[in-house]
């Protein structure tokens, strides 16, 4: 079976949608050099409340894209690695990444004409 992510019902909608959402590029590309602990994360990605990052680790390892490793120690240790599945999505976000970062003064440039425009 063919999957065609502008079919309504297709489940690669579903895909398509937790890659694009807000805080899955950050987590993925936080974790691109190997474990990280919760802390580290949050360090690492500002902006995210602790809320968000749990909820967002969640579904990547519910979706096979992060493992969660509690290491049983006293205190808890807990750390966040890509899986194999997770990794190859490093190589299209480095991309996209790449892109967005090229081309920040020519949306900026955008939006200041739009807003000029508007106002």
């Amino acid at each position: 079976m063919g999957y065609n992510v502008m079919a309504r019902t297709c489940p690669s909608r579903v895909v398509l949608h937790r890659i694009g959402a807000r805080w899955t590029v950050f987590v993925v590309n936080a974790l691109e050099h190997g474990p990280k602990r919760f802390v580290e994360l949050k360090t690492h990605i500002q902006g995210i409340t602790p809320k968000v990052l749990t909820e967002t680790l969640r579904t990547l390892e519910r979706d096979g894209l992060v493992l969660r490793t509690d290491h049983e120690e006293n205190p808890p240790r807990v750390e966040y690695e890509l899986t194999e599945l997770g990794r190859s999505l490093l190589e299209p976000l480095r991309a996209v990444r790449r892109w967005a970062e090229a081309h920040v003064p020519e949306i900026e440039a955008a939006n200041a004409a739009a807003a000029a425009r508007e106002s």
